[in-house]
């Protein structure tokens, strides 16, 4: 199954505005993921529904289990490597590594991700992680020698993004955006960044299904999310939406974004989400009435990577 635009072996450079987040491909993924990892066979069928509705970005990372060997078989059997654009992370580096090391860990990454993708080289290829951005020479290298086109970052806190995106060497650049963060959309940073002509990739969208957790579900740690989205979920039943497109279609809304990675665990999400982004932002408005009913949330609930430290320091039974 192929797209009709899609031509095998001409790379494509217009990156789609859905852009499909392959996390769920190589492991199970989110607080909200109740069908755990999907087969190959639904992996590859979600990638040719992808295609085929006209997306042309991909995103994973050579952390995310084993999402980059399953693209890499599912992009050759299904003769679309030429049709996409490939968005891939780099291992996180260990903290000690000396600029030596970390080149090397850094090359030894790049191109097992060439090897599992079954690619000559990388479109774009991200650090996993803020603070692995000092290395970024390790990837300038590897681009003039052909192995990377783009570099870039993908970032948690909004300190660090701004000094990735000022230092002039990143030309992308990854970071979390949805219905309860704010940080770097409703700020400068996302400005900053296009200006700058860097590709902006929103993640997050459905902060890992936390936008729409049952309240009984949410974990008590969490909970200080649970009173805006009672009033989101008003909102979306006063405009007869779910609140799942409630929440994606305000990020369509958001400026200053080149893309924005969605995940799915199914073939009925990947065609929902199609739906979704055929139907753009929503009324302005509502996209009014939305910013105004939540609050700004710490970093202790914006934050997954926080999720889990929290629940490593917690007693065990």
């Amino acid at each position: 199954m192929r797209s009709e635009t899609c031509k095998p072996g001409t790379p494509t450079r217009e990156l789609s505005r859905l852009v499909l987040g392959t996390v769920q491909f190589g492991l199970p993924y989110g607080v909200a993921n109740c069908e755990g990892q999907p087969s190959y066979k639904t992996a590859r069928d979600i990638l040719a529904c992808a295609i085929e509705g006209g997306v042309t970005c991909l995103d994973t990372a050579a952390g995310y289990g084993e999402s980059e060997s399953v693209l890499g078989r599912a992009l050759a059997e299904l003769g679309a490597a030429g049709c996409v654009c490939v968005v891939t992370k780099v291992s996180p580096l260990a903290a000690d590594l000396s600029p030596a090391q970390a080149g090397a860990a850094v090359e030894e990454s790049v191109k097992n991700s060439l090897r599992h993708l079954r690619l000559d080289h990388l479109p774009f290829c991200l650090f996993h992680r803020e603070r692995d951005f000092r290395h970024a020479d390790s990837l300038l290298k590897l681009r003039e020698r052909g192995l990377v086109e783009r570099i870039g970052c993908s970032t948690a806190t909004p300190a660090a993004t701004r000094e990735i995106i000022g230092s002039g060497l990143a030309e992308a650049v990854q970071f979390p955006a949805s219905v309860l963060d704010r940080r770097f959309t409703g700020t400068e940073i996302a400005g900053a960044a296009s200006t700058r002509g860097l590709a902006v990739f929103a993640r997050s969208v459905y902060l890992q299904g936390l936008v729409f957790l049952p309240d009984e579900k949410t974990p008590g740690d969490l909970s200080e999310v649970i009173s805006p989205r009672r009033r989101l979920a008003e909102l979306a039943r006063e405009a007869g939406i779910p609140l799942a497109e409630l929440a994606l279609r305000h990020v369509l809304g958001l400026g200053d974004l080149t893309s924005i990675l969605v995940g799915v665990e199914s073939l009925d999400q990947m065609r929902d989400n199609l739906a979704l982004f055929a139907k753009g932002p929503l009324p302005p408005d509502l996209m009014r009435a939305m910013i105004a009913s939540v609050p700004s949330l710490p970093d202790a609930i914006l934050d997954p990577w926080r999720w889990a430290r929290a629940a490593d320091a917690k007693p065990k039974a």
